[in-house]
């Protein structure tokens, strides 16, 4: 039986130090804590919206709250965390003056969703930061990635940039793996997309979904919280799509650095595709802690199809 704790320990050297690794195994606790939290939430009064709205403009719910502090507690704990960027924070944050990475989460995404008892999740990065400007790095930048699901089971998925790990909270408190290097299968006929947006989407986006229905017999699945689709597709393959509105071609909904660029760096890790149109996600330079993209990731076939669409795209408006 392979733990997390035992699988870190057995792939130290390189970018896994000693450090990193206390970093890791404080972020697992976090996750540990907030997984309880969510399984009595409804007992302890924990649902419903406070009257506190984050920097996204977003009303937060009390376990948003509860979360967050239990992320910056596990950067408290850890003397390497220089700085902490989350969702639920203005601006980044020193932990340690003498630390030498920044921890970027969004402590509990799809929270929209938890009244409903629907899978939510935490996703974090780790990157070497020593100033604040550091924070602001490129996905290539992250030496790991993960997020923990909290549904059914609770899952904790991982990337030290070697493979996509799988570990599954047992009873006794224990990540134990459950999937080892994971891999996205290439080509599925399957699509996450909220389909109530399709009068925002340009050509490439409505020609791709008309085509997927219309002759090649794909299922759509939407849940509405990235973690629950990711893990879907981790699980099973597809493509997730929440891209740019018409309007706005550079912009998007979902934020570069504690959403896209995490979960970019695990599809790809994993043998997927992710892209904001047509870049690849981790190659977007951030210019703000809580920069929005559109974000496009899964089998890597399907991501390409819509790769190549842009492309073809751009080359029609050249001038000749």
């Amino acid at each position: 039986m392979t733990t997390f704790e035992t699988y870190l320990d057995s792939h130290k050297g390189g970018a896994l130090n000693d450090e990193l690794t206390v970093v890791l195994l404080n972020i697992a606790e976090a996750t540990r804590q907030i997984s309880k939290k969510l399984r009595t939430s409804s007992l302890a009064g924990l649902t419903g919206a406070t009257e506190i709205t984050n920097v996204q403009g977003e009303t937060q719910k009390p376990l948003d709250v509860l979360s967050n502090e239990i992320m910056l507690e596990a950067c408290r704990k850890s003397r390497a965390v220089a700085f902490a960027v989350s969702e639920e924070l203005d601006e980044e944050i020193q932990i340690h003056a003498d630390g030498t990475y920044a921890v970027i989460f969004d402590p509990l995404d799809g929270s929209s969703n938890l009244d409903v008892n629907v899978t939510v999740g935490t996703i974090f990065s780790v990157i070497k930061a020593q100033a604040p400007d550091d924070t602001l790095k490129n996905g290539r930048g992250q030496i790991v990635a993960g997020y923990a699901a909290y549904g059914p089971q609770t899952s904790l998925v991982l990337t030290v940039g070697r493979g996509v790990q799988i570990f599954t909270l047992d009873d006794a408190g224990d990540y134990v793996m459950t999937t080892a290097d994971a891999r996205i299968a290439p080509e599925t006929k399957e699509f996450a997309i909220n389909a109530a947006r399709r009068p925002s989407w340009d050509d490439v986006i409505t020609a791709y979904i008309d085509r997927s229905i219309d002759t090649s017999g794909y299922n759509m699945r939407w849940v509405g919280s990235m973690v629950a689709d990711a893990h879907r597709i981790f699980n099973r393959g597809g493509i997730f799509l929440y891209p740019a509105d018409r309007a706005k071609p550079a912009s998007g909904r979902l934020r570069l650095l504690y959403e896209a660029n995490p979960i970019g760096f695990l599809v790809e890790a994993a043998g997927g595709a992710a892209i904001a149109g047509k870049i690849d996600i981790l190659d977007i330079e951030p210019t703000s802690l809580h920069q929005r993209v559109p974000v496009i990731f899964g089998s890597k076939k399907e991501v390409t199809k819509i790769r190549e669409a842009y492309a073809a795209a751009e080359r029609a408006i050249e001038p000749a």
